[in-house]
């Protein structure tokens, strides 16, 4: 049996065995060689999205292998690759993402296919931004899809079940510059009158606390126009203050991108951590849920209502807006709210809580992270999601035989 563990080390495969192809190729005559099969990127899952009952297999070492297109609009990346590296692959070519995770170590391939996201009031998540697809499949042979094909809306957000991704073409831009700008002590009251005001206070912003009297931290990332020196940020954001300095360097030991409004390079910006950096020890277990914007005030205060309960056992909360899109299992269908928990690792309470959290939202009818904690019945999940039934007779129809299929996906298809 294979011992790998996910990130956080809460999570062991049950796979009989993983292989790390080193070339396409290689990874084709894998699949078609396997009865069952399910693709491995970073292993920043919480759930068991990606585990399976056959083989593993890992596309990080696949190249990374850049091809930016004629116009320069697209480019074309290993689906192994991480955030990080395709970052800065492109910065060398003078182009740019418009979007990243917090994390910039998470591979291409996973983040896409699970749903994950930065912030920004007019940024999709890091599916939005995907163009095409190279997808191998059950008998080793690569599908590609493109962005206006009948089936692409369905094929993004897979949840690895419609084959392993091989390369994933990204819409880029010219390379830009940004500031992070840290604000300290918003109250809840500005939450309450004006959550959207506050999280279009910049390109990006995210906020952290911990559901007690007030917002402890604010980050606002800001674009600087290519024809300007810097942009003017305010000294307060609706009763916040912003803080003078970089006051986490001490404590994280300058893992965090600065946030102390020094203009840098987007990719060492726009992620909350360093590209060279490990952003924690993985000793934390991790739920998120995406409400519709326009409730996301109203869901915040009824979470707020365990704050007691769920310090003892919470790292943080960060929250943050996803703009909606038209995939079929993604997650923000409509501009949403992202309510992420990261948990100590106390696994016993932490999954008390998570139920405890779901039954608060439940009025705004929470969509779960596909790749995190939840308590939710699959049938409520899917319920959820009215392109399900579609992207079931996708599956059928490009994968019969059920080589991708999953414990995860079973449970999903009931």
């Amino acid at each position: 049996m294979a011992t790998t563990l996910n990130w956080s080390g809460t999570l062991t495969y049950s796979a009989s065995r993983i292989v790390r192809p080193e070339s396409v190729a290689e990874l084709q005559e894998a699949v078609a060689g396997s009865t069952r099969i399910r693709a491995l990127g970073t292993r920043h899952s919480f759930s068991d999205v990606a585990d399976g009952t056959g083989v593993l297999v890992s596309t990080t070492a696949l190249p990374l292998d850049l091809l930016v297109s004629a116009d320069r609009r697209s480019a074309t990346v290993g689906a192994g690759a991480t955030y990080g590296a395709v970052a800065q692959a492109l910065e060398a070519e003078g182009l740019a993402l418009a979007n990243m995770g917090s994390l910039p170590h998470i591979s291409v391939g996973g983040a896409v296919s699970t749903g994950t996201h930065g912030s920004g009031r007019r940024l999709q998540s890091l599916a939005g931004s995907v163009a095409a697809l190279e997808i191998v499949g059950p008998d080793g042979a690569i599908r590609s899809v493109r962005r206006g094909d009948a089936e692409f809306a369905g094929s993004v957000v897979a949840l690895g079940a419609l084959g392993v991704v091989v390369r994933v073409t990204l819409d880029v831009e010219p390379s830009y510059r940004m500031r992070q700008d840290t604000f300290v002590g918003l109250p809840w009251s500005s939450v309450d009158d004006h959550l959207v005001e506050v999280m279009s206070a910049g390109a990006s912003v995210s906020f952290f606390h911990e559901f007690d009297d007030r917002i402890r931290e604010v980050l606002v990332k800001s674009r600087v126009p290519a024809d300007a020196h810097d942009v003017t940020v305010p000294q307060r954001l609706f009763g916040a203050s912003r803080a003078p300095v970089d006051e986490h360097a001490e404590v994280t030991g300058g893992s965090q991108t600065p946030m102390d409004g020094s203009v840098g390079a987007w990719l060492d910006r726009l992620p909350h951590f360093r590209l060279d950096a490990t952003p924690s020890n993985g000793s934390e277990l991790q739920s998120e849920h995406f409400v519709a914007l326009g409730d996301g005030a109203a869901a915040l205060r009824a979470v707020q209502l365990l704050g007691d309960d769920l310090r003892p056992h919470l790292h943080t909360c960060e929250t943050r807006t996803v703009a909606g899109d038209d995939l079929w299992l993604s997650p923000t269908p409509v501009d949403s709210l992202a309510i992420a928990f990261t948990w100590r690792k106390h696994p016993v309470e932490v999954a008390d809580l998570v139920e405890r959290v779901e039954e608060a939202l439940r009025p705004f009818a929470p969509r779960p992270h596909w790749g995190k904690l939840t308590s939710l019945p699959p049938a409520s999940i899917v319920s959820r999601y009215p392109r399900f039934g579609s992207f079931v007779e996708l599956m059928r129809d490009v994968d019969p035989g059920g080589t991708f299929r999953s414990p995860y996906v079973d449970r999903l298809l009931g």
